[in-house]
């Protein structure tokens, strides 16, 4: 990436629809540095997301995870990954090293309080770290 090391993976694989979760860190995993995996014990589906600064902005400038409901988190994340992809399929209007990928995002699945609040607070890091405005 030119001036920011920048990769966004969210992969959801969805086999099934449980809604358990398990935050797997760096050590259980071959993950970069940074790197923020989410995935249930089963590994339906699976969110990595590689951003300097993301780990530390969960820990200490998001809100905790009980401070909104999952109804709220997921209702916000159904408006931010709906404008995240009209972005990340226009590169020639919206800066390509931010919105690399399509999030494939089922709105109909449980992902579970953990997920959502985490993709939810992807958001809102982009918005903080990259003065993004997803809603005006």
């Amino acid at each position: 990436m030119k001036n920011f090391l920048f990769y966004l993976a969210i992969g959801l694989f969805i086999v099934g629809c449980s809604s358990t979760t398990k935050t797997i860190t760096k050590d259980d995993t071959n993950l970069a540095e940074g790197a923020v995996r989410i995935a249930n014990d089963s590994l339906e589906y699976e969110i990595i997301i590689m951003d300097i600064g993301f780990e530390t902005y969960l820990n200490t400038i998001a809100k905790p995870a009980n401070f909104y409901s999952q109804e709220y988190y997921e209702l916000k994340n159904q408006r931010y990954v709906t404008e995240w992809n009209i972005r990340a399929q226009n590169p020639s209007r919206y800066n390509s090293n931010i919105y690399e990928n399509v999030i494939d995002y089922d709105f109909n699945i449980d992902y579970g309080l953990d997920v959502n609040y985490k993709l939810y607070n992807y958001f809102k890091f982009v918005e903080y770290k990259y003065k993004q405005r997803f809603f005006y």
